[in-house]
């Protein structure tokens, strides 16, 4: 076995590494990498999604650490001895190798104004980079940007979110310019300035100056205006870090950069170069889709194979302060007699320009500003002839009309992994790819940027794989569609709607689901009639059954808040009915223990208290966690328990397709962990923040930013459509964070119609959620003055009264457990724990 050593654990040595292994079956590598950041290689193209809830370990990309791969991070490499052929780190440990990669990336480019090394001043390159900022932004007001590009905007919308009044200073005349053009530019600073961030083209930093505390204070421009500055990032560019390949002698581009050939290989014929450390035919790639392509390169490469990296496509789409923004090809017009087509529609926020051949008959490239949904078509096009009139691609109409069957096979649909339509086309007809998550498991397209994803929709489509939108067996239409076929036909039973619209006599899939959409429409108690044989265990006696056949009982305690008197009652109950009783992460009490003949009891004391059903059984609201904002904590910047009050009863009981978290957070602090719930809240000085698709459990996710500054009627209205939007168009049993990831357009989508109202239906959204606000009676009361529903509430209906006698209870640290545990494989007490 030959030993491999990778110097980098950055994106791109992590693609090498893991193509490495896929393909090396004969295991003939043993492979060593050596990174110098404190974890494994994570998505730095996401970075900035960190100051939007993300974690570090959202951002991982895994440890591929293994019998034949070891990952040595927090070390660096300190010297290289090609005649020896070792690597030394600088924990004195010496590395041999056979063959060597060089993934060593970039360092931000920090120009050599005075004051530019002064406390409070960053780069934006790393975690690390990002939790200085955060700390800095704790005491900052004004934070100033130097650099006007990609990185640059990223790093404003983080001062931004962080509640930092954003500067950005560019060099330039225009944002951006590395991309877009003087047109494009100027729509995008207008429409950045819209967002509250100020921008300052044309204009060279000149010094970093300092108060009296020796921190930041001011950045002075070359026009002698002075900017408060209580933080100052600098994102103006890299430097490829060629410094170990300088010392070794390897040879390097004059404008830095380890020379690489097309095998990707160095000046020495054991050494290659991968990613921002290198230099092709004079340049260095600062995208991730080259870096990969090299990567590639060099895995075929070390097997034995012939792949050679001739160049890389250069397109980008990104999304800056909520902006789309999309370049690919030769988007500046560089090339002899070109031509261009462009669309400026300032008053629509959108510009489109398309270059082409002199010809007017190939496209070469473009840009797109302010709607860049047809990027994913335009771009595989570049250097093919055009379908049609080029004017009409870029038209609304026209981009959307024109999809992947416009397509040579050749056509290149994933940028960041180099996956033609062909290699597309022959997943699905050769590997059984059917549905995305098929595409992307078998090419890895879609998994870097996302960008391609809808044209994947469209390959599938085009080879006739359509997936089923059919509820179940019974019924042909989707969720959403049934829910409109009730709204529309004034549908309120679940026989009246399998008779009109379905088939058979329904399912345990069918059933709940149109029980569900019924009690979302308002049609009455979800007890009453025909509606109880409907619902779920839980659902039909308004308690979570527990695995020894008893119930739990959640009442509802609206933003955790509680009076002592009524925790005095729940105390007394839990003492009196002899339950478990235990606090949840969700500012709750549960009463574990009762048995089915024991709840009509505990909840009439719990209502005489003024408590009422917290709903932990339905598909519903749950909780709007809170933590004590403005009324007790130093921090705080709004009344979060005041305002998750509010949310909390005025969504309880809305019935949706699966169960809603919230919370509401006072400050940036995030006490309350908003960003982990379906929509949640945090304060900023100017008011509240607006998070969606969050949540917990088995597959976390954080919550994506929908609106910002909001005052507080604004917030419940946009909250009012977004939750009456979901349970009109979401799957059965589907969560908001997979509801938006399936979504056309997905949050984007999501914004312009709960924002912005590009459906026109804001209204009929909002007086739906004013219809259930008014309607809504709680659950448990409802039963207890219904004799015929109490009914239901016996263990035995033929003896009334009597518990059931398979129900047996031990004693855990005072408190009592299932007896049935123990026959269930679960080690039993010890017998001084079932006498404490």
């Amino acid at each position: 076995m030959e030993e491999l050593v990778v110097i980098g654990n950055g994106m791109v040595g992590h693609r090498l590494v893991e193509a490495l292994h896929d393909r090396d079956s004969d295991h003939r590598w043993h492979v060593t990498v050596v990174g110098e950041e404190p974890r494994t290689a994570y998505d730095r193209v996401a970075l900035s999604s960190y100051f939007d809830g993300a974690s570090a370990q959202d951002l991982s990309l895994g440890d591929l650490s293994g019998p034949h791969v070891d990952v040595h991070v927090g070390e660096r490499a300190t010297a290289l001895d090609r005649d020896a052929r070792t690597v030394t780190t600088a924990s004195g440990r010496t590395l041999g190798y056979d063959r060597l990669v060089l993934a060593t990336g970039s360092t931000p480019f920090v120009p050599p104004v005075p004051g530019h090394d002064l406390p409070g001043c960053h780069v934006y390159r790393t975690i690390e980079d990002l939790d200085a900022i955060t700390a800095s932004a704790r005491h900052a007001r004004t934070g100033v940007v130097i650099g006007g590009g990609l990185l640059g905007l990223e790093a404003a919308n983080a001062l931004r979110l962080l509640g930092v009044e954003a500067h950005v200073v560019e060099l330039a005349p225009h944002l951006m310019p590395a991309q877009i053009d003087e047109g494009a530019g100027g729509l995008l600073r207008r429409l950045v300035t819209d967002l509250g961030v100020h921008i300052h083209t044309g204009a060279a930093s000149t010094a970093v100056e300092a108060g009296a505390d020796g921190r930041v204070r001011n950045l002075l421009l070359g026009d002698g205006t002075r900017l408060d500055a209580d933080l100052v990032v600098f994102s103006v560019g890299i430097r490829p870090r060629d410094d170990l390949a300088r010392a070794a002698g390897l040879r390097v581009g004059e404008r830095g950069g380890i020379v690489i050939d097309d095998t990707c290989t160095t000046s020495d014929d054991r050494i290659h170069a991968i990613g921002e450390a290198a230099a092709h035919r004079g340049t260095v790639y600062g995208l991730i889709a080259p870096g990969n392509a090299m990567a590639e390169v060099v895995a075929d490469r070390l097997l034995g194979g012939g792949a050679t990296f001739t160049g890389a496509d250069t397109s980008t789409k990104l999304k800056l302060l909520g902006v789309d923004v999309a370049s690919f090809g030769d988007a500046h017009g560089r090339a002899d007699d070109c031509l261009d087509v462009v669309v400026n529609d300032a008053a629509g926020g959108r510009y489109a320009k398309l270059v082409l051949s002199d010809d007017a008959t190939t496209l070469l490239g473009g840009i797109l500003v302010g709607d860049a949904s047809a990027y994913a078509t335009l771009r595989p096009m570049v250097g093919s002839p055009l379908p049609g009139d080029p004017l009409t691609l870029i038209t609304p109409e026209g981009g959307a009309a024109l999809g992947a069957d416009a397509l040579p096979d050749s056509a290149q649909i994933c940028s960041c992994n180099a996956v033609t339509k062909g290699a597309l086309t022959d997943a699905v007809h050769t590997q059984g790819a059917c549905d995305v998550a098929g595409l992307k498991a078998c090419t890895r397209a879609g998994t870097s940027c996302g960008s391609c994803v809808p044209m994947l929709k469209q390959i599938l489509s085009q080879a006739g794989i359509e997936q089923s939108k059919a509820l179940c067996e019974h019924f042909t239409q989707s969720r959403a569609e049934l829910l409109e076929t009730v709204r529309a036909t004034g549908t309120t039973t679940f026989s009246a709607l399998i008779e009109n619209h379905g088939t058979g006599q329904g399912c345990d899939i069918c059933k709940p689901a149109v029980a569900s959409i019924l009690a979302s429409l308002g049609g009455g108690h979800i007890l009453d009639g025909e509606q109880a044989t409907l619902q779920d265990t839980n659902d039909r006696y308004l308690a979570n059954m527990q695995r020894n056949g008893t119930y739990s009982v959640v009442p509802r305690i609206p933003g955790g808040e509680i009076t002592p008197d009524k925790l005095i009652v729940i105390g007394e109950v839990a003492r009196d009915f002899q339950l478990y009783t235990k606090i949840t992460g969700g500012q709750r009490i549960d009463l574990f223990g009762a048995r089915l003949e024991q709840l009509p009891a505990i909840w009439t004391r719990l209502v005489e208290a003024g408590f009422e059903s917290g709903h932990a059984y339905g598909k519903s609201l749950r909780t709007v966690k809170s933590c004590v904002g403005t009324t007790w904590c130093r921090y705080g910047v709004q009344d979060s328990v005041g305002l998750a009050i509010r949310l909390e009863e005025r969504y309880r009981g809305l019935r949706s397709p699966h169960k809603l978290k919230s919370a509401v957070s006072g400050c940036a602090r995030e006490c309350a962990e908003a960003r982990s719930k379906d929509f949640g809240i945090i304060a900023t000085d100017q008011g509240w923040n607006l998070y969606v698709g969050g949540n917990g459990g088995f597959t976390p996710r954080h919550a994506e930013l929908l609106a910002s500054d909001l005052d507080e009627e604004t917030l419940i209205r946009y909250i009012d459509r977004f939750l009456m939007f979901y349970i009109r168009t979401a799957d059965r049993l589907q969560r908001t964070a997979p509801w938006i990831e399936a979504m056309d357009g997905g949050l984007d989508h999501v914004r312009d119609v709960v924002v912005h109202d590009t459906l026109g239906i804001a209204e009929e959204l909002e007086a739906a959620m004013e219809r259930h606000v008014h309607s809504y009676t709680d659950e448990w009361a409802a039963v207890l003055a219904d004799p015929a529903k109490l009914a239901r509430f016996e263990s035995f209906a033929n003896a009334p009264g009597t518990p059931d006698p398979t129900i047996s209870f031990t004693t855990t640290r005072d408190q009592p457990v299932p007896g049935a545990a123990l026959d269930l494989g679960m080690p039993a007490p010890r017998p001084q724990e079932a006498t404490r």
